[in-house]
């Protein structure tokens, strides 16, 4: 167990030491040329893995009617899309969301946040979806004071250095778990709001359907909104065209008041997922169809 435990560090350090190589020579290529570059490699690469069946397994299932080009279509687009959010992490500093003629076009975020009152809460969400950093930093560039939930990644290097990055973006990261809980409550009565992504399969979860499937899905997104009587925001970060995008705030999602608190967590949690299956739909080659969403 011992010499497993060191292999594993010895491959975590090795992972980590590529990815700082990575971010280095992205940060040194201005952000087009960067995003570009990280697109061509992982679109010519990703499709080979063996990773990439699992995705393709995922399509078949939640878009039966797909032919077999249309879904090694999407499993390239989406490695395309991943590569370039990877590029573009050493530049998100330079992604100004409310300058004009800017990369990002903003849609129904600051009509809905200026107009807030003083008491008002938001958790924003968004998914695993275009450059999904970006959701966080229309957040703060508005001026809120938020926190981030977000899981952490698996290699402890690899993870530090994705925090590096993010620390641009001006939101206190909270690992998920216990500690992020306690955390995300302490947040709300000190007035912040609440970041989160939504689409990762959570195993002590509820079962909610997501492309017509049940899928376990973290509740906690809900508890807190109906307990601390949140106003719950789909953020959806569209890339339009290479390192640009268009993020669009939509309507928030009522919350349910039946009630009975569990009906109400489900009902709500059920229309989280709907909102993200409507992104996935629009533009499947820039969701991470490789998460084990689902039961196998």
């Amino acid at each position: 167990m011992a010499e497993r435990g060191g292999a594993i560090r010895v491959r975590d350090w090795t992972e980590g030491l590529f990815a700082r190589v990575a971010f280095a020579f992205f940060h040194l290529l201005p952000l087009d040329a960067a995003s570009a570059v990280g697109g061509w490699l992982a679109r010519g690469i990703g499709p080979r893995l063996g990773i990439s069946n699992r995705a393709r397994v995922n399509l078949r299932r939640a878009l039966p009617e797909l032919t077999d080009a249309d879904i090694d279509h999407i499993v390239r687009g989406m490695w395309d899309n991943l590569g370039r959010v990877v590029a573009e992490y050493p530049h998100l500093g330079e992604f100004r969301l409310y300058e004009p003629d800017g990369r990002v076009t903003v849609e129904g975020f600051r009509e809905i946040v200026d107009v807030r009152r003083p008491e008002t809460r938001f958790i924003f969400f968004s998914a695993h979806f275009g450059n999904w950093e970006i959701a966080t930093l229309a957040a703060t560039q508005a001026g809120l004071d938020v926190i981030e939930i977000y899981r952490a990644a698996n290699n402890p290097f690899v993870d530090e250095l994705i925090n590096e990055a993010r620390s641009i973006v001006g939101s206190e990261l909270v690992p998920k778990g216990g500690v992020a809980a306690r955390r995300a409550i302490g947040a709300l009565g000190e007035g912040k709001h609440i970041c989160m992504l939504v689409d990762q399969k959570m195993n002590d979860g509820i079962p909610v359907p997501f492309f017509g499937r049940d899928a376990m899905t973290a509740p906690a997104l809900a508890r807190l909104a109906l307990r601390y009587d949140c106003v719950v925001l789909p953020c959806c970060v569209e890339r339009i065209r290479g390192a640009h995008f268009r993020f669009v705030a939509e309507p928030p999602i009522p919350l349910p008041r039946s009630g009975d608190v569990q009906a109400d967590v489900k009902r709500l949690m059920t229309a989280i997922n709907a909102a993200v299956e409507g992104w996935v739909r629009r533009r499947p080659e820039q969701w991470f169809w490789l998460h084990r969403r689902w039961p196998d």
